[in-house]
């Protein structure tokens, strides 16, 4: 972990754009892959299904375990005002990309329409950049690290409704 945030660290600090997130999205892929440090984070039975293991008090950004036992469905959302890494350390997530058809406007929410679906397996990682709407489908249990540019449990999201899909 003190390695991942490290390495993450520096690539944004030297890149706080594409190419910094891109670089952490190899370092999250690496972590995903490592079998020592998927049994130690991402144990089979945590307390939460997402728990913050690591936040920077300099750039804010935040790495997350995410464990999911069964099934889960999620709907169409983004992460605000910040991006965020989703990397696969077990199983496979079914991911769906949104493109929004009407933004949200005061009390209403921000309309969507499928426009992609993906395979998330284990090593794999991807960047959503901020405003990106997308949904994670697991048909079982899953693993996963995701890095957020700030924690999204203290932000306000846009509401998103889906048209279609």
């Amino acid at each position: 972990l003190d390695q991942l945030a490290t390495d993450c660290r520096s690539a944004l600090k030297a890149n706080y754009d594409e190419t910094g997130m891109a670089k952490c999205a190899e370092y999250v892929g690496k972590a995903c892959g490592d079998a020592e440090f998927v049994a130690k984070f991402l144990p089979d039975s945590p307390a939460k299904e997402r728990t913050v293991i690591y936040e920077d008090p300099e750039l804010e950004f935040c790495i997350c375990a995410h464990v999911y036992n069964g099934a889960k469905q999620g709907s169409p959302h983004d992460h605000g005002p910040t991006w965020a890494i989703y990397g696969q350390a077990v199983g496979e997530t079914e991911m769906t990309d949104w493109e929004i058809v009407e933004p949200a406007a005061g009390d209403k929410p921000a309309k969507v329409k499928l426009s992609r679906k993906y395979k998330l397996t284990p090593g794999d990682a991807h960047y959503y950049p901020q405003g990106a709407v997308h949904a994670p489908y697991r048909a079982d249990s899953t693993r996963l690290i995701r890095i957020e540019g700030k924690d999204t449990m203290k932000l306000s999201r846009t509401p998103i409704e889906q048209v279609d899909g």
